[in-house]
């Protein structure tokens, strides 16, 4: 779906009409299955993403500044509750098997853990430099980065539909960015 289409069909949706919104649900679920399908989730869970992604676009239909990008806005979405989910299923592992609940600690000794808690830290402050860095980036960098980030990353056919930036400029503008953020992350010597 071409941006500027995908934001008329937005303003006519926030307006109320029901044909723009399944326009716009018609030509952007194949970008939301996408992002949703990257990341591998149980079908249960994935149908769970995509309706919720969809229903996070309605919340906010009237609100987004920028209706243009609309596909962005959506696979940024469905990439954050896929993440939620995976994150939620890594904390909760039912099980009744009394082997597993009777094993000893595997947390290690207390030397251990004050390594592994330095080196968290030192990684939890490069990685806000990085993204302090990152903010400094023009919108364009952020945004074509954002929505490569998905893993694996859309097709570039989909990040040209939902960014509205030609297929063979997506390489080129990706490469530029990245050497503009590791240029920034080195004049700051987080690298």
């Amino acid at each position: 779906m071409d941006r500027t289409d995908a934001g008329a069909l937005v303003q006519a949706a926030a307006d109320g009409d029901a044909a723009a919104w399944k326009a716009l649900v018609e030509g952007l679920s194949p970008l939301v299955w996408s992002v949703v399908r990257a990341h591998r989730l149980s079908d249960a869970d994935a149908h769970e993403v995509y309706q919720t992604a969809w229903f996070r676009f309605a919340q906010h239909l009237g609100r987004i500044r920028e209706p243009d990008k609309a596909g962005a806005w959506l696979a940024s979405t469905a990439r954050h509750e896929c993440l939620k989910v995976i994150r939620s299923a890594q904390r909760l592992t039912l099980t009744d098997d009394p082997r597993l609940l009777d094993r000893i600690s595997e947390d290690g000794t207390p030397e251990q853990s004050l390594l592994e808690s330095e080196e968290a830290a030192a990684q939890s402050e490069r990685v806000r430099r990085l993204w302090q860095e990152f903010e400094e980036l023009g919108e364009r960098c952020r945004q074509l980065l954002r929505v490569l980030m998905a893993t694996p990353p859309p097709s570039y056919q989909d990040v040209s539909a939902a960014l509205g930036i030609a297929v063979g400029s997506i390489g080129p503008l990706r490469q530029r960015c990245l050497r503009r953020l590791r240029a920034r992350l080195e004049a700051r010597g987080a690298m």
